[in-house]
């Protein structure tokens, strides 16, 4: 392997996507990480960890590193990156260089530590793209025109909200409700509603299957196994998608709030823009069915998902790479003050 390749990544709360130059998306695994404590061994990266989230005997513990956006523990997201990047690499003398994807809002600080991880990890060179703007070339948008895009990414942690004009963003809100949230949402729900205990990854399913932010013509119902809170047995309940509805109802206005902000913000020849290209939505939290169409009923924007919503943002990311190459003006300004090294 004589020439490192090029490598994007989507490095979400939820998931690590990674695109390598030529290829496309090799690599779609949650961002969990097992580790015996005893050792400090790492046992697991990925697929392999998840399963064992929620299930551990003491000694191992199923970690996800990062929290909300932004890496919560440096030394295994580190440690998570290498394991990804030597998957998809192999052993090569030359460092690949790197592009990773951090949310609209992030500060500074945290920016250092992501770029500080990829170099750790392995990378020649770090560049940062935000969110939003991946997800809006992923999604197909030629970001470069002066014509407003509005895109709404909802992954694990956060949810980025932004207008896009001529390569950069213009109003953008960057908040902390996203799948995570909607998932935290359902247990309470459970917990209030019918006295039942059920973990994450029930509520994760439960999201999938019926979990619904706009009246569906036919309700659909789901029976979910949990410990009854009274007898600490378990328990089985029906659930169904309009109850989802209620319990997702708070995060689901936070998201929608911020919606209505960034477009109150909005230069209004942009805002015209929009109305006429309508919004996009991407990430994983965007396919709870129906968000398309609340989006539409509140903003009276017509909205869509993005064809391939969740790997958008790394094909995103992935396409901005190319990029690097032959205009490393333009475009890239957005990562320029973030290619310290």
């Amino acid at each position: 392997m004589s020439m490192a390749k090029d490598i994007g990544i989507d490095l979400g709360t939820a998931s690590v996507l990674v695109y390598v130059k030529g290829k496309g998306i090799v690599l779609n695994e949650p961002s969990v990480v097992a580790m015996d404590k005893i050792t400090g061994k790492l046992l697991k990266v990925g697929t392999e960890a998840q399963a064992m989230l929620g299930r551990t005997p003491g000694n191992i513990v199923a970690i996800r590193p990062l929290r909300e956006g932004v890496i919560s523990d440096y030394d295994m997201t580190e440690r998570m990156l290498r394991e990804f990047i030597h998957k998809v690499a192999g052993f090569s003398f030359i460092k690949p260089r790197v592009m990773i994807c951090v949310p609209s809002g992030i500060s500074e600080v945290e920016e250092r530590a992501v770029i500080d991880a990829g170099i750790q990890a392995g990378a020649r060179k770090v560049y940062l793209i935000e969110e939003p703007v991946a997800a809006a070339i992923g999604a197909g948008i030629d970001i470069t025109k002066p014509d407003g895009h509005m895109v709404v990414d909802i992954g694990g942690g956060t949810a980025d909200i932004a207008v896009i004009s001529l390569g950069g963003v213009v109003e953008s809100a960057s908040i902390k409700i996203a799948g995570d949230q909607l998932n935290e949402s359902v247990v309470k729900y459970m917990r209030r509603k019918h006295n039942l205990l059920v973990g994450e990854r029930t509520a994760e399913e439960m999201k999938k299957r019926i979990g619904c932010v706009f009246p569906k013509e036919e309700d659909e119902a789901m029976d979910v196994k949990g410990r009854c809170l009274l007898t600490g047995l378990p328990k089985v309940v029906s659930v169904t998608s309009s109850e989802m509805m209620d319990a997702f109802e708070e995060p689901v206005e936070r998201i929608m709030e911020a919606i209505h902000s960034v477009l109150e913000r909005t230069p209004p020849e942009l805002v015209a823009d929009i109305s006429t290209n309508g919004i996009i939505m991407t990430g994983g939290g965007s396919l709870v069915s129906g968000f398309d169409k609340l989006v539409s009923a509140r903003t009276g924007i017509n909205t869509v998902i993005a064809e391939d919503a969740i790997s958008c943002v790394a094909l995103g990311t992935g396409k901005a790479l190319d990029s690097l190459n032959n205009m490393q003006d333009g475009t890239m300004n957005l990562s320029r003050r973030k290619q310290m090294n």
